[in-house]
Order: structure tokens, then C-alpha cells, then sequence
């Protein structure tokens, strides 16, 4: 899909909570790997409970498959749940890429 095809896309947003052994084994910078080479601009942070917390902005097709790869993670990772919340855009723009918090 080019740039011009992927801008007429309708825009989406999910937050994602992701449980298990996902921190300390590289989980954040996968997922920033993996949402970037998507065009999906957001970002993932640790939370304290030990989960993670991704929230994502892209078409709904790159969503569903970046979703997809959220349940397995880097080889070290260990996913015991990705629980998805549908989010309303706000009229602000989303980031304009995807970090690491």
C-alpha cells in the first residue's frame, strides 16, 4: 500500500493493555519496531501492575494485524492477554509517530 492509498485509509485508535511477562524482555521497542514499519504512530509504556500499555492510531487493517502480533511479542515475551479498547478520536491529532515511554 503506498502513502497516498494508506492517507485516504480512515484513522483509528486503540489502547491496548498487554499482560504476562512482557517487561524487561525488549516488548516496548518490538512493538515500536513492528507499529513504525506499519505506519501506526502511537505509543508503549510499562505500567507499575507489570502490564503494558500500547495505545495505536492506524487504518483498521494495520491495527488488527499489529493487535495480532501483540499476543505474541519478542521471543522472550510470554503474552497472557491483550485486552482492547476501542477509543474515540479526539479533534487534536494523534502523534505523529510511535514512542517509547
Amino acid at each position: 500500500m503506498n502513502d497516498a492509498q494508506r492517507a485516504n485509509e480512515r484513522l483509528i485508535a486503540r489502547r491496548c493493555l498487554v499482560s504476562g511477562r512482557v517487561q524487561g524482555v525488549t516488548y516496548r521497542a518490538s512493538a515500536a519496531r513492528r507499529a513504525r514499519a506499519a505506519g501506526i504512530t502511537g505509543y508503549a509504556r510499562n505500567l507499575p501492575d507489570g502490564r503494558v500499555e500500547v495505545l495505536a492510531y492506524g487504518s483498521e487493517g494495520a491495527l488488527r494485524e499489529f493487535i495480532d502480533w501483540l499476543w505474541i511479542g519478542p521471543s522472550a515475551a510470554k503474552v497472557s492477554a491483550v485486552v482492547v479498547e476501542l477509543l474515540e478520536l479526539a479533534s487534536e491529532e494523534p502523534l505523529q509517530e510511535f514512542r517509547i515511554a
